[in-house]
């Protein structure tokens, strides 16, 4: 037996659903409900690394660099799914923030095992993805054990790359191949080490917190609204309707003449009716402040 796996807190048998198997529905509903309810007070207690892991990612970012995460099995899912969400929402490229399973885009759908204890697939994984020192990339593995996931971090940090962990174990494996850890500890689970779980919910919103909060300070939003948002769909294009209303105080029809006089983007849209400026006019003083939207705004009416 590996002392490893067995000493750590997400393999430990969780005395207070003992007897799930013989509760009704509401009971067991109850358990895991009364379960759940533990992770965020987990996520707020690592606040303090995960202001280390922001602040990282937003400079990494800033300068032209790239985010990677890499995971295995639910935490390989997690992170894709993370990545994945961030052109629809801040309108980024692709390419800029990543998310990689150990197995390949195959374990999204069907479990892969065994990929998690390569080892030369994570050093070649980061290879494949040229990533360099100007890169970040955020480790996910909930018992901080997966080869994959630290071969890959490792190889990251002799590149000169900065690296994360986030990881539901103290004192892990991960802690020691990454500049900033990030381990909520939420305890045992409702079913004996099934980690999708409460430690994949305190992953997610672990990683909510990354992609938000550096988004937030790339200047992606205005105040709370997700301005970067492309109008790409139907239901994209009600959305930043809305937000152009909500941000500006015009009415729909004017929303709509300005959205589609940006070419569907919600952010130009907002910055030619707050300055009157056309949409060249617009862009250019967006660029020059960097695309936050806010410091444009009070750039033009300080010059006017």
């Amino acid at each position: 037996m590996d002392e490893y796996l067995a000493g750590l807190t997400t393999e430990e048998i969780n005395e207070k659903t003992l007897a799930i198997d013989e509760c009704t529905t509401e009971q067991m509903l109850h358990l895991m409900n009364e379960q759940d309810a533990k992770v965020p007070h987990a996520v707020a207690a690592e606040i303090p690394q995960i202001v280390k892991a922001v602040d990282t990612l937003h400079h990494v970012l800033k300068n032209g660099g790239r985010m990677f995460y890499v995971g295995a099995g639910s935490s390989g899912r997690i992170g894709v799914l993370d990545a994945s969400e961030c052109p629809p929402t801040f309108g980024t490229d692709p390419m800029i923030v990543q998310g990689h399973i150990a197995g390949g885009d195959v374990a999204l759908r069907w479990a892969v095992e065994g990929f998690e204890d390569n080892a030369e697939e994570g050093i070649a994984l980061i290879e494949r993805c040229g990533v360099t020192d100007q890169d970040a990339v955020i480790g996910i593995t909930a018992s901080g054990s997966a080869q994959f996931v630290i071969s890959a971090l490792k190889k990251a940090g002799e590149i000169g790359a900065a690296t994360i962990g986030v990881v539901n174990n103290k004192n892990s494996k991960l802690e020691n191949v990454c500049n900033v850890c990030i381990s909520p500890v939420v305890g045992p689970e409702v079913i004996m080490g099934s980690t999708r779980l409460k430690a994949g919910t305190a992953q997610k919103l672990v990683l909510n917190m990354l992609t938000t909060c550096t988004m937030v300070k790339l200047g992606k939003t205005y105040n709370n609204l997700m301005v970067d948002l492309k109008a790409s769909n139907i239901k994209l294009r009600d959305r930043s309707v809305r937000i152009i209303k909500t941000a500006t105080g015009v009415d729909s029809d004017t929303a709509i003449s300005y959205l589609e006089s940006a070419s569907m983007s919600c952010k130009l849209a907002i910055m030619m009716i707050k300055t009157g400026l056309d949409a060249a006019a617009a862009k250019q003083a967006l660029d020059q402040c960097d695309g936050s939207l806010k410091k444009a705004i009070g750039t033009f009416i300080k010059a006017v």
